[in-house]
């Protein structure tokens, strides 16, 4: 299973930084006894193979050498692979360039690497066989992409809506390569136009489509601003104190099965 990780935004909401926002050191990890800073987007990847990724794709930009080299060939075993899109095109432009090292038959999550949400281990919960998000809920619904259920099965993903008629968001999903490879023709056919996936999923749905959603999320942390960077160190220290890895040692990054009451408070930020 492929994890599609799209770092090649500018990040202009935390600029400016003297490394690629992905990079952002947010709490930390422990490595070999030691403890070292972590950066955000290890939260994601860490998450992926929680949910069954065991191999990862990085889509990054020409001057995002930086995350080449902190990442380098493999991550906890898991192998990487590395595309570039030559400039800022938009969300579906970046995961689309994965779409030549994905089989039709292996399925593909995708997430956004600025971004720390718990349970950690939610991805194990979508299927694989279908195009399903995983939903967290939030307070200020328009500042993300609502998703608009009828049951479990996705109505509409309402993109940035000032008035969105849900207050769940998705935060990563998941979905046969088939359907990536069906999601890429379609927006090709609508001529790139799609910035979102959000919008790109709307035309899917309507040509006959199916997404499902499951609200498997306790909470989101969009670290892509001051604020939110600053929710997020908090937020980890506590988790720091409350979890111990295998070793006794502290670690962070850790989820709590039924959610924990700071990371509700947290979401409704």
């Amino acid at each position: 299973m492929w994890g599609i990780v799209p770092a090649a935004g500018r990040g202009s909401r935390i600029q400016p930084l003297a490394f690629s926002k992905e990079l952002l050191p947010v709490g930390s990890r422990l490595d070999h006894g030691v403890e070292r800073p972590c950066a955000v987007s290890e939260y994601l990847v860490e998450r992926m193979i929680r949910g069954g990724a065991d191999k990862l794709c990085f889509v990054i930009s020409p001057g995002k050498s930086d995350i080449l080299e902190y990442y380098g060939a493999t991550y906890a075993d898991a192998p990487i692979a590395y595309m570039v899109q030559p400039g800022a095109a938009g969300l579906c432009d970046a995961i689309f360039r994965a779409v030549p090292l994905v089989a039709s038959a292996e399925p593909v999550i995708v997430g956004l690497p600025d971004t720390v949400w718990f349970p950690a281990d939610a991805l194990a919960q979508l299927p694989d066989d279908v195009l399903s998000f995983l939903l967290f809920p939030v307070e200020r619904p328009e500042f993300f992409d609502a998703v608009v259920l009828d049951g479990d099965a996705v109505r509409e993903i309402q993109v940035k809506r000032a008035d969105a008629a849900s207050s769940w968001i998705w935060g990563a999903f998941k979905m046969p390569g088939r359907t990536l490879h069906d999601l890429h023709r379609l927006w090709l056919q609508r001529e790139r136009r799609d910035e979102y996936i959000g919008t790109l999923v709307n035309a899917y749905l309507a040509a006959g489509g199916r997404a499902i959603g499951l609200r498997a999320g306790a909470a989101y942390v969009d670290v892509g601003t001051l604020h939110g960077y600053r929710a997020a160190i908090g937020l980890l220290a506590e988790a720091a104190a409350r979890q111990t890895g295998p070793d006794g040692g502290a670690r962070v990054g850790l989820g709590w099965p039924g959610g924990h009451p700071a990371l509700h408070a947290l979401a409704r930020d």
